[in-house]
């Protein structure tokens, strides 16, 4: 794997399964967005070791699949002070995972992450 200061870009091998490996997995043909969203969510779960917030975007590219997902990268007490990060994840069109990197960091109080300041 590669790792790059602050975008923090990570390239599966390419015997990694992203769902851990284990069962079957439906081919192209049968993968919903809804499934590729959960599989978003349990990939950048297992590589970040974080709680993921929930899917900001799913979206078919020319080989694949981009996915955005937000996790809480730092608990704070009141919450509005957690700190949360933006992932975006690249998968092939089966759902296995290509690459994934932090897009933007921000404070849960800051509002529309696209608005923050990287």
């Amino acid at each position: 794997m590669h790792a790059r200061q602050g975008t923090e870009r990570k390239h599966a091998s390419g015997g990694d399964r992203a769902d851990g490996g284990g069962g079957e997995r439906p081919r192209s043909e049968d993968l919903p967005a809804a499934a590729v969203a959960d599989v978003g969510l349990r990939v950048v779960t297992e590589l970040t070791g974080r709680e993921a917030e929930g899917v900001t975007r799913v979206e078919p590219s020319d080989d694949g699949w981009l996915v955005g997902v937000e996790v809480v990268e730092d608990r704070r007490i009141p919450s509005s002070g957690d700190t949360l990060a933006l992932y975006e994840l690249d998968l092939d069109l089966d759902g296995e995972l290509l690459s994934y990197h932090r897009v933007r960091r921000y404070k849960r109080s800051s509002g529309d992450p696209g608005e923050a300041s990287r």
